[in-house]
């Protein structure tokens, strides 16, 4: 006759957003390379993001490690109108440890060119891709969260043309970067 285990909650750490979150598990160890998603609307004053930790046990502990942030879609939704534009782009990049890929979610104020939306997308790509090389992981998901990105990204287009937002749509570690 089989044992029966009775699951029990076990804590994860999140570092990056400074909570704990409880999970429903056999053991710590079952945890290990789980994926738990958390929905920071609430904490970011209704600015729509989700963020997927993975989570890595270690001495009886969980802790989770942030994978992929991304905007909800309905928040993008809600701030689009008739009479903008918007600019979007995928851009894979390298942060100090990790390819990741970064997608730009640009809004005009009015109407543009497309030479205009061309110059937007060039110049958030080059400024971005110099930006990562010189972070962190954790440093540039903090970043997302406390709009340390977005702000200086927007005075940088701003020469270009006003936006009405700039934000980043989504984050996500790819792979670790091949040991040179």
């Amino acid at each position: 006759m089989a044992k029966i285990i009775k699951k029990k909650f076990f804590e994860i750490d999140l570092p990056l957003i400074g909570t704990k979150f409880e999970a429903l598990s056999n053991s710590v160890e079952e945890l290990n390379n789980k994926t738990v998603k958390i929905d920071m609307t609430r904490q970011l004053k209704g600015k729509g993001v989700e963020i997927i930790f993975n989570v890595k046990t270690a001495d009886g502990k969980a802790i989770g490690h942030p994978k992929k942030l991304t905007l909800v879609s309905s928040f993008i939704k809600h701030m689009l109108h008739t009479g903008i534009d918007y600019v979007e782009d995928s851009i894979m990049a390298e942060t100090k440890e990790n390819a990741v890929i970064i997608k730009p979610f640009l809004i005009t104020r009015k109407k543009v060119s497309r030479a205009v939306r061309r110059t937007l997308r060039n110049s958030a790509k080059n400024w971005l891709i110099d930006y990562l090389k010189t972070k962190t992981n954790d440093e540039v998901f903090t970043d997302i969260l406390s709009n340390q990105l977005q702000k200086p990204l927007s005075m940088k287009l701003k020469k270009t043309y006003p936006l009405a937002i700039c934000e980043i749509r989504v984050f996500a570690v790819k792979k670790p970067l091949s040991v040179k």
